[in-house]
């Protein structure tokens, strides 16, 4: 078959070049463990599976991957085939493909490859989680101003704060996890989209390749995409959601709020301004997330109103940006933990604030409500014009001005020193009455900590017995193809 040059030179070397990175070793375990399962079942005599393993041993991978397109051949698969007729005949390498076709091969190599993503991108908001935890434990005690709609509201703790981001981390675990069971079923022996008439067992192969189990319907096999869009959804929301982190990250590195200084290791100077300390590595981490989060848009987008069948549009020209995706969320979240674990918090700087534009009113009011039995409406309007009241003469006592307030509302003077007020209205009381499970209390926080911490090592253990059952499926193929 003769290709056109710029059929060559815009499509077919691209995917050659894409798939030897890609696919290459998928590829050659799809061939070992088929072999194995045709010698299991009797499809292949002893012989013909002897001949073709060894012809597979045969082949480099290293000369593969250094090899150029030359346009002589469709694809690698075209490729690694040709090198099997050159080391056993025609006829013996023609036997390899009995009861498989292309199109179950490549669903099969994308769920391989694809399976190595979600956990390494899994491992990597792990390390986040343990830097965060670290981070959170330091600072049970440190107060700083919370804000929402970009204003002062209430008094918590940075560990308040970081807990918060460590459960949507952990959220983004079970998000991950179930991607992965979705995506580690074995489709080989679906075949061109129907199945075989060989009395193949597709749990051999499974068992080989380190699948939990076979594809269920042969046709979905082939034809679906839901396992890899779930996937790319669970990536999407870790990325959005630590996104919003680094946000306020790099908000509270600039110099207006000073609460957070990087490790010298994650700054950058300017070349003409001497002063500056650019918390770049953060910038960075953002901007790849960015890319990551605009590329899992375009995976989706591009497998949207396909047929629902086998088609390209979800093969050679899509898998290149699935592993661009992954390759981009996991270096924006290696670096926002890696900057993470050295960074420093100003405690000084944030408990300096945390009181700042009446953040604790809400705790006065609430006080009220508990002391007086007043209704909480009316708890409100007091704490509310006694700020106003204040901010209009500052000097005035505070006790002074709440009896006038609250006289006004209530028709008797609630009675307060200043110094019942100032502790009422303290950040420090303020976080340690809001023992509500997940407050910021420090009682509650070390709760929380010693959960996540327990949460953390739970799916620290699940990524090593994932990664330790793909080895030890990689050693039975090995075993069971010397063995033949």
């Amino acid at each position: 078959m003769r290709f056109d040059p710029q059929y060559i030179h815009h499509v077919l070397n691209q995917n050659f070049e894409d798939a030897k990175v890609l696919f290459l070793s998928p590829l050659m375990a799809i061939h070992y463990a088929h072999l194995v399962m045709l010698a299991d079942r009797g499809i292949l005599t002893a012989a013909d599976a002897r001949n073709l393993r060894d012809a597979l041993d045969s082949i480099s991978v290293t000369d593969i991957r250094s090899a150029p397109y030359d346009g002589t051949c469709e694809d690698l698969f075209f490729y690694v085939e040709r090198l099997l007729v050159t080391a056993c005949g025609e006829d013996a390498a023609g036997r390899l493909h009995t009861a498989r076709s292309r199109n179950d091969i490549d669903m099969t190599m994308y769920r391989m490859r694809q399976r190595e993503f979600i956990v390494a991108l899994l491992a990597a908001t792990l390390e986040l989680r343990e830097g965060l935890i670290g981070l959170a434990r330091r600072h049970r005690e440190t107060l700083f101003a919370a804000h929402t709609h970009t204003q002062p509201a209430q008094p918590t703790t940075i560990a308040h704060y970081l807990l918060g981001v460590i459960e949507q981390l952990e959220r983004d675990a079970v998000r991950l996890k179930a991607a992965y069971a979705s995506t580690n079923r074995n489709p080989l022996g679906s075949c061109a989209i129907t199945g075989t008439g060989f009395p193949i067992d597709r749990q051999i192969t499974s068992d080989l390749l380190g699948f939990d189990a076979p594809t269920g319907n042969t046709y979905g096999s082939i034809a679906t995409v839901d396992y890899l869009l779930e996937s790319v959804s669970a990536t999407a929301v870790s990325l959005a959601g630590i996104g919003r982190f680094v946000q306020d990250l790099l908000l509270w590195c600039t110099m207006e709020f000073g609460y957070l200084r990087l490790a010298e290791g994650f700054v950058q100077v300017s070349s003409i301004m001497p002063q500056k300390r650019n918390p770049v590595a953060l910038e960075h981490a953002r901007a790849i997330g960015s890319k990551a989060l605009g590329q899992a848009t375009a995976i989706v987008l591009s497998v949207h109103n396909t047929p629902f069948g086998d088609i390209v549009d979800t093969e050679d020209d899509l898998q290149p940006l699935v592993a661009a995706m992954f390759r981009d969320a996991l270096r924006a979240v290696t670096l926002v933990g890696a900057a993470m674990r050295t960074a420093e918090f100003d405690v000084a700087r944030l408990q300096s604030r945390a009181a700042e534009g009446g953040t604790t009113l809400t705790e006065l009011a609430d006080h009220l409500v508990r002391k007086h039995g007043i209704a909480f409406k009316q708890a409100h309007s007091i704490a509310g014009r006694l700020l106003k009241a204040h901010r209009e003469r500052p000097s005035a006592p505070l006790g002074a001005v709440l009896a006038t307030v609250s006289s006004d509302l209530l028709g008797v003077p609630l009675e307060y020193s200043d110094s019942e007020i100032a502790e009422i209205m303290s950040p420090r009381h303020f976080i340690e009455v809001r023992t509500t499970p997940g407050g910021p209390a420090p009682t509650e926080t070390a709760r929380a900590l010693a959960e996540s911490e327990a949460a953390l090592q739970r799916d620290r253990e699940w990524v090593t017995r994932t990664e330790d059952a793909l080895t030890a499926a990689e050693q039975r193929l090995a075993d069971r193809s010397c063995a033949l």
